[in-house]
C-alpha cells in the first residue's frame, strides 16, 4: 500500500473522529426563558431594604387576576396591576406608562431600550426615564427563599421630573436584577439611586400554583 493508499483509507476514519470532537465541543444551547404563565393563586414576599440587610418580608403580592391583557392582584392588600410579562403598572407606591424591565423571551446577550413616565405616589413626583437593559447572564444566585438558577440583568435610567414643591429631578439609576424561571419572578434586586439610595429586594418565601 501506497503512502496515498494509507491516507485515503484513514480519511473516512479521521473524519469521523473531527465531527465527534466538534460535538463534544460545541457549546450547549443558550438557555432560554418564556414569559411565565402566571396563576391566579400565585404569591411571592420580598423584604425590602436600604442599608441594612433583611429577611424579614414587607412586601407580600397575591395573584387575583389573570387576564389576556394584564395581570391583577394585591400588594400588602392593596390593589396592583402588573403587565403580561411581569412589570409593575400599578401599585401602591409606584405608576408606570411602559414598564419593561423583563421582555420575554430572555436570553444571554438580549438588549433593548424604552421610555416609560413615572409616578412616585408617596412624594407626588411625576416624571420620565429613558432605560437600557442588557441581559448579562445566567448563574446562581442565593436569596433567603432558596438557591435559584437565573438571568441577571443591568439597566441604567436616564430620569427627569418634578415633585410638588417644584424640585427638579434629575439623574441616573442602575440597577442589577435576576429573574428565576423557576420562582416566574425577579429574586434579587438591588438599585442605586441619587435621591432615595441603595435599594435591595429579597424574595424571602414563594408560593405557585401547580
Amino acid at each position: 500500500m501506497t503512502s496515498s493508499d494509507y491516507g485515503s483509507a484513514l480519511a473516512p476514519g479521521v473524519a469521523l473522529v473531527v465531527l465527534l470532537l466538534a460535538v463534544l465541543v460545541d457549546p450547549a444551547p443558550a438557555q432560554q426563558a418564556e414569559r411565565p404563565d402566571v396563576k391566579v393563586g400565585d404569591q411571592w414576599q420580598f423584604a425590602v431594604y436600604y442599608t441594612v440587610p433583611s429577611t424579614t418580608p414587607n412586601r407580600a403580592w397575591v395573584i387575583t387576576s389573570v387576564t389576556p391583557t394584564a395581570i391583577e392582584g394585591t400588594e400588602n392588600g392593596e390593589p396592583l396591576t402588573l403587565s403580561r410579562e411581569l412589570n409593575v403598572l400599578q401599585s401602591p407606591e409606584q405608576a408606570y406608562s411602559n414598564p419593561r424591565a423583563l421582555t420575554f423571551p430572555l436570553e444571554v446577550g438580549k438588549r433593548w431600550r424604552y421610555t416609560t413616565e413615572w409616578l412616585f405616589k408617596p412624594k407626588g413626583s411625576t416624571g420620565s426615564s429613558i432605560i437600557e437593559v442588557i441581559v448579562v447572564g445566567y448563574e446562581k444566585v442565593r436569596v433567603p427563599a432558596g438557591e435559584f438558577e437565573a438571568f441577571k440583568l443591568t439597566s441604567k435610567a436616564s430620569l427627569s421630573g418634578v415633585s410638588p414643591i417644584n424640585s427638579q429631578y434629575a439623574g441616573e439609576v442602575t440597577t442589577t436584577y435576576w429573574y428565576a424561571p423557576a420562582a416566574r419572578a425577579i429574586v434579587r434586586s438591588v438599585s442605586h439611586n441619587p435621591y432615595l439610595g441603595p435599594i435591595n429586594v429579597d424574595l424571602v418565601q414563594f408560593q405557585l400554583q401547580p
